[in-house]
């Protein structure tokens, strides 16, 4: 009985497969291995991940209907965490067609593969904080209204949590989707600020300060995403129900304010910042802050790791694999 993980070079995916295969888990991996950000960083993920017992990969796009038979073929696939995904709010202004593709077409396939397979006892997939674009009410909660999304790739994950609702309804796939809040940690992501800005100050250069520094985000450490991630998948929402289909934020519920951040990352690098100010971004938001009194209550969720503790873990690590 295997555990089928989609963007398992990815930050999220990778880790998530670690501590699958800590318990003794069987994983099959999928990636696409795309270069929208450094596929050397993939490579050295996906390296740490092969020859451990119980771990196999095929590098395949999800959106392609016979890469994903290729991976499952053979394995009884019992559970499914769906992670890849294409990222990025800012590039979805540039390449809008990436996200159509990977973030709706590759969410059928995925839907679509489950419904086929007949042996899937749960689906988890990441959604994000995104989708609730520019809503002032905080902090933000499952039920408020998301019907205004500030950028393409809030809207594919909205409608990923819609053809998953649609799913569950039609065929009784127990389904999860996790809204993730600004997730960091070591083997991140280099296009997300916190690796931006170490990268900047570490070889004495400015820093991009958007919207003067007025900036809040509920930054969550990796660690928590991934134990928040498996105990959903661990509880999969119950079957006979009309749709057996649930969304959960996933957080730290404690917004900092960006320059505050920026504050705490000199602190751990031993480096001073050189701002440079500039307006808010287009499809950027203001605030997020994340309600998690529903897995809290469902899945006894409640993150452990404070941002200067993640930070100071980040700043170790990017050190270390860089060599600086």
């Amino acid at each position: 009985m295997t555990i089928l993980v989609t963007g398992a070079a990815g930050f999220i995916g990778s880790h998530v497969c670690h501590h699958l295969l800590d318990r003794g888990d069987t994983v099959a991996g999928i990636d696409d291995m795309n270069a929208y950000y450094d596929p050397g960083l993939k490579e050295a993920r996906l390296e740490r991940l092969r020859g451990r017992n119980g771990f196999s990969f095929l590098k395949g796009d999800i959106a392609d209907t016979g890469a994903l038979a290729d991976a499952v073929r053979g394995r009884e696939i019992i559970k499914v965490v769906h992670l890849a995904a294409q990222a990025g709010v800012r590039y979805s202004l540039e390449n809008p067609r990436a996200y159509v593709r990977s973030n709706l077409d590759g969410h059928l396939e995925i839907l679509e593969l489950c419904r086929g397979l007949g042996t899937v006892e749960h689906l988890v997939y990441a959604s994000s904080s995104s989708v609730y674009g520019g809503n002032e009410k905080v902090p933000f909660s499952e039920s408020d209204p998301v019907d205004h999304p500030v950028s393409l790739y809030a809207a594919t994950k909205k409608a990923d949590e819609l053809m998953s609702h649609a799913y569950s309804h039609l065929y009784g796939i127990p389904q999860t989707g996790l809204r993730y809040f600004t997730v960091y940690g070591p083997w991140g992501r280099p296009d997300m600020a916190y690796w931006l800005f170490t990268e900047a100050m570490l070889k004495g250069k400015p820093i991009r300060v958007f919207n003067d520094g007025n900036m809040w985000r509920d930054f969550t450490y990796v660690d928590d995403i991934v134990r928040g991630t498996v105990a959903a998948l661990d509880h999969p929402p119950q079957t006979g129900a009309e749709a057996p289909h649930r969304v959960y934020n996933i957080g730290h519920n404690k917004p900092e304010r960006l320059g505050a951040f920026i504050d705490i990352l000199e602190e751990v690098l031993g480096v001073k910042a050189v701002r440079e100010y500039d307006p808010m971004q287009p499809g950027d938001v203001p605030r997020t802050y994340a309600d998690i009194g529903a897995i809290g209550r469902d899945l006894g969720f409640k993150p452990e790791v404070g941002l200067r503790e993640g930070l100071t873990r980040f700043a170790e690590w990017y050190r270390g694999y860089f060599k600086i």
